[in-house]
This record gives structure tokens, sequence and C-alpha cells, in this order.
């Protein structure tokens, strides 16, 4: 009876041990094929991007629908989960740093300080005027929040940037990335075809446009058709938008903090180090790239390419979290709100130039 009492505890100290041990970490080869997996995604978005209808849309918007499609017929890759994973978290951030390098601060100090007033008008209106009407819709207030700041700055970088701050989901995220990119090429579509009945000059429409539409590329894909002095002042005031991103990441931050402030289990809020590294790469590329070091304007074209092919890779690890049943349920109320708001941004700018 001894022998048998001592070999059950023997049994039950190994299953303890067992227990105890931590899951074996997934194996390099897996790690790289879910980088891969992302990689490929976007990819077959940058393809998809070039076909004519798609083409309106962007190789951004096209990988998350890719990864969204996916998701719902095959379901989570899991055994890939961690290469994913930092690809969704890791490249964001690493293209988020990147981004800056299209930030030319001395330009839009020196020449877009008028314009930068009118940029502070409009984010602050589109990001209250999208919360206050996410909040009568009972819409979402995560993602309502993400739209609005979208709306406001500059589309889908801006998202990415302030959703570490505000703790919002990869979901949420993907979402928000995904109704900018459709509403933001529909309104600048939009632009383009009202631009003849419009009494504005080609400078007042370049103004326009870049103080009221949601990404660089939807300013230049409406500011294109006016001419190249058109063109430049909006991207101008796009860039002066762009610049703001940085003290808003600030202000949500405290804002973030004093929220959380007293509440039991709150953590405090990750400081989001790759805005040093964005302001760093905006200073450099400022005063340094090109002036100091001689670089051909091919090769930032390059860099271009390349950070947007980052952040889309980013993008599919995101979008793979998406749900279409919460889709549905979520991200409606947020997408009226979102809609009202660009529609009154786009007015209130009309008025402003």
């Amino acid at each position: 009876m001894g022998g048998q009492m001592a070999k059950s505890l023997s049994l039950n100290e190994e299953e303890c041990l067992q227990q105890k041990k931590p899951s074996p970490k997934p194996s390099t080869k897996l790690w790289l094929a879910g980088i891969a997996f992302t990689i490929v995604i976007a990819a077959l978005g940058y393809a998809l991007s070039v076909v004519p209808g798609f083409d309106r849309v962007g190789p951004l918007a096209c990988a998350i629908v890719i990864a969204v499609i996916y998701r719902q017929f095959f379901g989570y890759p899991e055994q890939i989960r961690q290469g994913i994973q930092f690809s969704a978290k890791r490249f964001l951030r690493f293209a988020i740093i990147l981004y800056g390098l299209k930030l030319n601060i001395d330009v839009v100090l020196h020449q877009g300080m008028g314009l930068l007033i009118r940029d502070i008008g409009i984010i602050a209106f589109a990001i209250f005027m999208t919360v206050w009407l996410g909040k009568r819709l009972k819409a979402d207030g995560t993602l309502s929040l993400l739209l609005g700041v979208g709306t406001g700055v500059c589309g889908a970088a801006a998202i990415a940037a302030v959703s570490p701050i505000i703790k919002a989901k990869d979901e949420d995220t993907a979402i928000g990335v995904g109704i900018i990119a459709l509403v933001g090429t529909i309104f600048s579509i939009t632009y383009t075809i009202i631009r003849p009945f419009l009494p504005l000059s080609d400078i007042q429409y370049g103004i326009w446009s870049g103080i009221s539409l949601h990404e660089i590329a939807h300013v230049a894909l409406a500011g294109a058709p006016a001419g190249q002095d058109a063109l430049a002042i909006a991207l101008l005031a796009k860039l002066g938008r762009v610049l703001l991103l940085i003290p808003l990441c600030f202000i949500l931050m405290y804002w973030m903090q004093r929220k959380n402030a007293g509440k039991s289990g709150e953590t405090k809020i990750e400081f989001p180090w790759f805005l040093i590294g964005f302001i760093f790469m905006s200073l450099f590329g400022s005063y340094v790239l090109g002036k100091s070091i001689p670089v051909s304007t091919g090769t930032l074209e390059g860099i271009s390419i390349f950070t947007s092919f980052i952040l889309t890779s980013a993008m599919v690890g995101l979008g793979l979290n998406v749900s279409l049943k919460d889709l549905r349920t979520k991200a409606a109320r947020p997408l009226i709100a979102m809609l009202i708001t660009s529609v009154l941004v786009s007015v209130v700018a009309y008025i402003i130039i």
C-alpha cells in the first residue's frame, strides 16, 4: 500500500512539474512564415490595386480586404500567429517612424503657418464632431475616436499612431483604416468631379483639398488635376496636419492618464517610443537628407514605396483579427458618424479657405 501511495505521489509531482513548464516557443521557421504570410498578402493587395476600379481604392485597403476575406473562409492561421503579430506590431511602428520622412518641418513652418492655423481648427472639429456623433448614434467609442483622428489628421498613419495610446483593439485599428481608405477615396474622386463647377481658383482648390481630405494619397489624387501649383499647396496644407499628429499624440496620452487616474487595475499609458523615431526622421528628412547628405528623388520615392508596403503588411496582420459579423454590428454607426463629419469638414474647409 505504501509503495502504491509513493508511486501515486511521484506521478502527481511529475504532473505538477509538467504543468509548471513553460509552453514551447514557436519555431523560427513558423515565426518567419507568419511574417512572410503578411508580406505575401500585402503583395497581393498591391497586385489587386492595379486592376481598374481597385486602383482608386489603393493597395492598403485592398490588402485589408484580402486579409478579412481569408479570415472568414479559412480562420486565423494560429500556427504562425507569432510572426503575424510581429508584423502587426513591429512593422506598424517601423512604418510610422519611416513615415516621418514624408514630413518636411522646415517647409511647413516657413511657408505654411497660415495653413497650419486652419489645420488645427479642422483637426479639432473633425475629432469632436465624430466622437459627438458617435455618442449620439450609440456607436463604439474607441472606433469613433480612431475615425475622428483619421479624418482630421492623416488617415491610416494617424490611426496607427494613436491606437496603442488609446489601447484600441487590433480589429478596431484595421476596421478604422479600411473605412478611412474607402471613404477618403470616394471623397477625393468626388472632389475631382465637382472641381470644374466650383467658384475656386486652382490655389484655393488645392488648399481646400489639403485641409479637408483624409490621406496624403487622397490629397494627391484630388489635387493633381488642378495643376502643379495647386498640388504643391494641397500637399503643404496636408503636411501641416501630419505635423500636428505629434502634439495630438501627447494630448491623447495626457487625456488617457487623466481618464484612468484612480481606477483600480488600470496600468499606466505606455509611452509611444516610435513617436520619437517619427520626430527624429522628420527632422532628419527636413534638415539633413538632401542637404548635408545628397539623395536622389528616385531614392526618396523608393523609401516612400517601401514605407507604404511595410505599413500594408502590418495592416494585413491587423485585418486578420476582423470578423465580418462584428464588422456589421460594430462598424455601421461609426461609419455613419464619420461620413457626416467628412461632409461637414469639407463644408467648413470650403468656408475658411
